[in-house]
């Protein structure tokens, strides 16, 4: 059965919202002032699938990949930047203000640069073993196969074909992998998941594509496969070898905005605590002007943050602690030395965290997320500790797609 809707808002995870008497409907792919055909998704009683569009916006644009509408990695290829843009902002805006908080929000800061530097393909196996190679369609399982994609940077140009190389020896287990690719400055640092056991046969016909396809390292689940040039990235001064599967920011100049924003917002502190470090691209740019102590839970990352700072003349010193900040956050004591602190945490916050720093004496906190919503909570806890949020700096490297990063300053 189909209905016909007018789409009246966009909704925070970039799906067209209509409002008949029976409640919200979610339409993806239509913006608002659209009417649309839709039929409804089996299973979803609020969602509609979009069939047609009657009545275009002036607003949509055409998305710059063939594969937007099926693949489910962009929300908003349709919609002109100036209304994108502002959506994407009140998306902090909303959520600062459902939680009561009262700070100054600056304007959306482009991070995507040349585009994203790792990626994840899925690789599945059909029971006549037909394999798929591709991103997960919006809201399924299912892959939609793809041959290139406008989001990622020219230094992954090559990486699809890598990974369809590496499935194709993989193909006789039948397994359902995830292939993660990421772009060092020596070439494509790539970790296989969900193989299983591999025997020599397998491990030498890996090896062989890795040779092939000059990948700078291979590893399955982080145990090496082939190695041709130890991968790694330039953090400010400092040069940081990658361990399997390391975790950095979307894009490059994603995290460069985010560090500078940062480092603003530290001010002129000589000591500073960066929590949830990882491999370091705030605490190794930090360090070129003051004393900082990293912590974090992934005991590889925060290993090669400390061998890249003793390696890099001219930096400060830097403290470097493997350390479970979910189970053994610091305490208020322990922050009392420190003239600001930097946490960036996982999706999920840092609610141990941050009620030990709503706690302490530190002038300043600097807080960095990619949900808002956490984000939101963590800040609560803060001020009702007694800190002032004095600025949000919302940061867009995710283009196209509901995510956001958000940077916000505290001061007591």
């Amino acid at each position: 059965m189909t209905e016909r809707l007018a789409i009246v808002r966009m909704g925070h995870r970039g799906d067209g919202i209509a409002e008949p008497s029976q409640g919200p409907l979610y339409v993806p792919h239509t913006l608002p002032g659209e009417t649309v055909e839709v039929e409804p998704v089996p299973g979803h009683p609020d969602r509609r699938h979009l069939l047609a569009i009657e009545v275009s916006s002036p607003e949509r644009i055409e998305p710059i990949c063939p594969h937007f509408g099926t693949c489910g990695g962009c929300a908003v290829q349709h919609w002109e930047e100036t209304r994108y843009r502002a959506w994407k902002r009140n998306l902090v805006l909303e959520v600062l203000a459902q939680a009561g908080l009262d700070g100054p929000v600056g304007d959306l800061i482009d991070a995507h640069g040349a585009g994203r530097r790792r990626a994840v393909f899925h690789a599945r196996f059909g029971t006549h073993g037909i394999m798929e190679m591709g991103f997960a369609a919006y809201r399924s399982h299912r892959i939609v196969p793809i041959d290139r994609c406008p989001v990622l940077a020219p230094t992954l140009d090559h990486a699809i074909d890598a990974a369809w190389d590496l499935a194709e020896v993989l193909a006789p287990g039948g397994k359902p992998l995830d292939i993660q690719v990421t772009a060092a400055e020596t070439g494509l640092d790539v970790d296989i998941r969900g193989s299983g056991p591999l025997s020599p046969d397998v491990m030498t016909g890996l090896a062989k594509v890795a040779e092939r396809r000059s990948l700078a390292r291979l590893t399955r689940h982080g145990e090496l496969v082939a190695l041709r040039a130890v991968p790694f990235v330039r953090i400010g001064r400092a040069v940081v070898a990658l361990p399997p599967g390391a975790f950095l920011q979307a894009t490059v100049e994603g995290e460069a905005e985010l560090a500078r924003q940062i480092l603003v917002d530290v001010g002129s502190a000589k000591v500073v605590a960066d929590l949830f470090a990882g491999i370091g691209p705030f605490a190794l740019r930090i360090a070129e002007r003051a004393r900082v102590v990293a912590a974090d839970g992934d005991a590889a990352a925060i290993a090669a943050l400390g061998d890249a700072a003793r390696a890099t003349p001219g930096l400060k010193p830097v403290t470097a602690q493997h350390r479970d900040l979910f189970r053994r956050p610091f305490a208020a004591n322990e922050l009392s030395g420190f003239d600001a602190v930097v946490f960036d945490p996982p999706r999920q916050g840092a609610q141990a965290q941050a009620a030990e720093l709503a706690r302490s004496s530190v002038p300043r906190i600097v807080a960095v997320s990619c949900n808002p919503a956490t984000l939101a909570r963590d800040a609560c806890a803060l001020v009702a500790g007694g800190y002032r949020l004095t600025h949000v700096s919302p940061i867009d490297q995710f283009r196209f797609t509901p995510h956001v990063e958000v940077v916000a300053r505290f001061e007591r």
